[in-house]
């Protein structure tokens, strides 16, 4: 280990490492029942765990010797309620364990090192490249979605008090310190009810109004201060997307009504921002011709927040206005005083306007096909026989309608949502301004019939074809979908009709691309390759239509659904691959891990910002494949595919993981307001969410959707004569790099003794060593090609916060499995056990812990 790798561990324990052992010690001043017993048995418990999984014992197994040889409870109840206790104290260790990584960000984290703007600034200095980083800021952003993915498990309160504490933490105000945590000994962790679309809205919003208004407005200030030439008043380099509300695929409780109320509440929320901004202002600037002009804007902003009943009236343009003509002023009368405060507050209207973040809405291809055929039977607008018609003819008929449908008249409530839904676009364009909802995105796109199904019901529900100021974003996510994409885009470009609306939409394109689904279908590195595949062909495609394309990147936190070091991805497409924009899902715990504070928002935006134009300006040429490195993935990627259809294919393969895991537990979590399945009914994995299975694979600590069928892959190219060649390309690759970095954050998670009793099971037995041996398979090549004794030895900080947290994490982990056994033994014998009920709660409370003590994405 180097010596800047030394530095970074030391800052890490001194910061993170030590505090967590003092403070954990408050806990056994906490008021829980018995707690003093509660500590000192859950440390005592910790190593009992340790020590049963080195000696192969199974979760019961060590519980049941742990009961007899350390404590003097015997019946069911008593070692129930302790388990209880201990779910209690360890999900309470966890949050201490997030708030001191949160409090200590900038001491971890070099704020003007690698892949900041500072870096960057350095860069162009060093290059003199303005004119070059002028023209790529034109029309450049990163566009952060934040989605509302149920994969973070702490309540709003629990949040709150989190951020409360990763202040007290910083200061070291240890009474402070006391007090918070004696507040989450007497808070809830979990939910009773399932939280409304609105619900998952408002908790978002928190993060927008105290953590992304300030974090972007500080990115924006600091670029226009340093390229004052280059940043554009009208061209966003930040822009927020926003899912909560508009996301209705596979969701029936998103409405017309809660896309409404959400885009209402997001407008109530940046309006409130810049109130509180302007009300801090006057406290400033309190100079002649300028405080009148800060009354003025206040009272505006006022009316249109607090008044009841007030009409709406205020405009981006209105808030502008009084601001410039203030920053002019102290520029000619006052010396630039306090000038900065001004044009932070320019810089942030300018990116937020009237709506904060863009809604957009989502709805899967499949319910559109429903709506039409109903519109067809139900109504005038679309012929009697529309569902016998080609998909030629059903576009023909689609366009020339001419109709508007009544939604009244539609007698399925998801229907008459699909026509609402797309009117309530126009209604939130009128007041947020059109950037507050104007894409439409179309899950399952699987063909151009699905795009134009779209088009065609934006007519149907009243908008006419020269004024549809919406973009429409198909989605693909499956292998299939990924490798037929070329097709689907040639056909609607060679269409009249959607040529048009491109034309008018700026003739950009926006195409989005599912990691997750992907992972599930074909397994991480065909998924990974497939999506680099895709984005080379469909660049290509658009340079031959003279199209602009712009990739969203739909990936959630782990690396087995596109998290990971995502920067370092952005960092690695070649020259091949469009970079107009970078966008993304923001989603589940990757929000309050990497953007959960100001300062980890904004290191985390200056890294993407940094990759997407570092790229462009220095290094597209270094990262583009070669045909021949290309051909390798591709050969990898197709061997890794067909070891991980094999397993997925065999009969009980989604059988083992209902009953080794908590899956069927996730939909009765109330995390979330989706279900865990798309469709009712028998389970399989098409229907199957990529949360609840990836997350499932994770409680299990097996991860396979992050690795499985990468160490066959080079096995077999070994054996083909080419590890040199994998080598080579490991070597020159930072997308390859990346791939097998993600890849190694996977496994390190990984903890096999936790299931190792499944391996004799008569039924699932097989299937467990199939899973391990390509584990052990995968983890030795990996490690021959880094040139390392263990997993993340080249991220030593990673490693240590990972293994700090498998340590609070491994009592939840043990008592999990002991419970779902339990729960096994009394459906095997099938009897109707009055305690049965008991144990899956249990099973439920340590997946709140589990999932929460897993943060590291990144």
């Amino acid at each position: 280990m180097d010596g800047s790798s030394n530095s970074a561990l030391q800052t890490y324990d001194k910061h993170v490492g030590l505090k967590f052992q003092l403070y954990n010690s408050l806990f056994t001043a906490l008021p829980f029942h018995r707690v003093e017993k509660t500590g000192v048995l859950l440390s005592i418990f910790l190593l009992h765990c340790e020590e049963g999984f080195e000696k192969v014992l199974s979760p019961a197994e060590i519980i049941g010797t742990f009961f007899s040889q350390y404590t003097p409870y015997r019946t069911e109840q008593e070692q129930m309620d302790l388990l209880f206790r201990f779910v209690q104290y360890a999900e309470r260790q966890v949050v201490l364990f997030d708030a001191l990584e949160d409090a200590s960000f900038r001491e971890t984290h070099d704020m003007t090192g690698a892949g900041t703007l500072k870096h960057l600034q350095a860069e162009v200095e060093q290059t003199q490249v303005h004119q070059q980083l002028k023209e790529k800021l034109q029309d450049f952003s990163v566009r952060l979605v934040l989605t509302a993915h149920p994969t973070q498990f702490y309540p709003s309160e629990v949040l709150g008090i989190i951020n409360d504490l990763s202040k007290a933490l910083d200061s070291d105000n240890t009474a402070q310190v006391n007090s918070y945590l004696r507040q989450l000994g007497k808070t809830p962790f979990f939910k009773n009810e399932k939280p409304s679309p609105y619900d998952e809205a408002v908790s978002l919003i928190w993060y927008l109004e105290n953590v992304f208004y300030q974090s972007a407005g500080q990115i924006m200030t600091y670029l226009k201060s340093q390229f004052p030439e280059a940043v554009s008043a009208t061209n966003p380099l930040i822009r927020l997307g926003f899912w909560p509300g508009g996301d209705r695929d596979g969701n029936p409780f998103v409405t017309a009504q809660i896309t409404l109320k959400v885009a209402e509440a997001l407008r109530g929320a940046i309006i409130k921002s810049y109130y509180r901004d302007v009300r801090k202002l006057k406290r400033r600037l309190t100079f002649k011709g300028v405080l009148n002009e800060l009354i003025a804007l206040e009272e505006k902003l006022y009316n249109n927040l607090f008044l009841p009943g007030y009409k709406a009236d205020i405009t981006k343009e209105d808030i502008l206005a009084p601001l410039q003509k203030i920053t002019d002023i102290l520029i000619k009368d006052h010396n630039g005083l306090f000038l900065n405060l001004a044009e932070n507050l320019v810089r942030k209207v300018e990116l937020f306007g009237l709506y904060f973040a863009s809604l957009d809405v989502r709805q899967d291809s499949s319910a559109h096909t429903e709506a039409l055929e109903a519109i067809a039977a139900q109504t005038e607008a679309l012929p009697d026989n529309y569902t016998q018609l080609s998909a030629e003819e059903k576009i023909s008929a689609l366009l020339h309608s001419g109709i508007t449908v009544d939604s009244s008249m539609l007698e399925n409530e998801l229907h008459r949502d699909t026509v609402e839904s797309m009117q309530a676009i126009k209604a939130i364009q009128q007041i947020n301004g059109e950037q507050g909802c104007h894409r439409y995105i179309i899950s399952h796109s699987t063909s151009a019939l699905d795009i134009m199904e779209v088009y065609g019901l934006f007519l149907l529900s009243g908008w006419k074809p020269e004024e549809l100021t919406v973009d429409i974003v198909p989605l693909f996510e499956t292998i299939d979908d990924l490798r037929n994409a070329r097709e689907v885009m040639q056909a609607l470009y060679t269409s009249a009709v959607y040529r048009q609306h491109l034309q008018r939409r700026g003739n950009i394109q926006t195409i989005m691309l599912g990691f997750s689904d992907g992972t599930k279908d074909g397994g991480y590195l065909m998924a990974n390759w497939s999506i680099y595949k895709a984005k080379e062909e469909l660049s290509m495609l658009a340079k031959q239509y003279d199209l602009q394309v712009v990739f969203f990147d739909g990936r959630g936190g782990p690396p087995a659904r596109g998290g990971g070091r995502t920067h370092q991805f952005y960092a690695s497409m070649g020259s091949n691959i469009a970079s107009k924009e970078i966008q993304l899902t923001i989603q589940g715990q990757t929000i309050s891990s990497n953007f959960g504070t100001i300062d980890a928002a904004q290191y985390n935006m200056e890294q993407l910002m940094h990759a997407g134009i570092r790229n462009t300006l220095f290094t597209a040429r270094e990262t583009t494949l070669t045909e021949e490195e290309e051909q390798l993935l591709q050969q990898m990627a197709d061997e890794s595919y067909e070891a991980y259809n094999t397993l997925k294919n065999l009969p009980n393969f989604l059988e083992y993981l209902n009953y080794a895991s908590p899956l069927r537990y996730y939909a009765e979590a109330n995390i979330g307001s989706r279900p865990a399945k798309r469709k009712p009914g028998k389970l399989n994995l098409n229907d199957l969410r990529a949360v609840p299975y990836v997350g499932s694979w994770s409680q299990l600590k097996q991860n396979l959707p992050g690795y499985y069928g990468v160490g066959a892959a080079m096995e077999k190219l070994e054996n083909d004569g080419k590890w040199a060649d994998i080598e080579q390309l490991y070597a020159r690759s930072l997308f390859f790099r990346t791939l097998v970095g993600n890849c190694e954050m996977a496994m390190t998670k990984c903890f096999f003794p936790l299931t190792a009793f499944l391996a004799g099971h008569p039924q699932y037995g097989e299937l467990w060593k199939m899973i391990h041996e390509e584990f052990e398979r995968t983890k030795q090549y990996v490690l021959r090609l880094t040139n390392n004794t263990q997993l993340m030895e080249d991220k030593p900080v990673n490693r240590l916060s990972i293994q700090m947290r498998q340590r609070i994490e491994l009592p939840l982990l043990t008592i999990q499995q002991f419970a779902l056994t339990k729960i096994r033994e009394m459906e095997e014998q099938e009897t109707e056990a009055l305690n049965k009920s008991k144990f899956e709660k249990l099973v439920m409370r340590c997946s709140f812990g589990i999932i929460n003590a897993e943060r590291n994405s990144a």
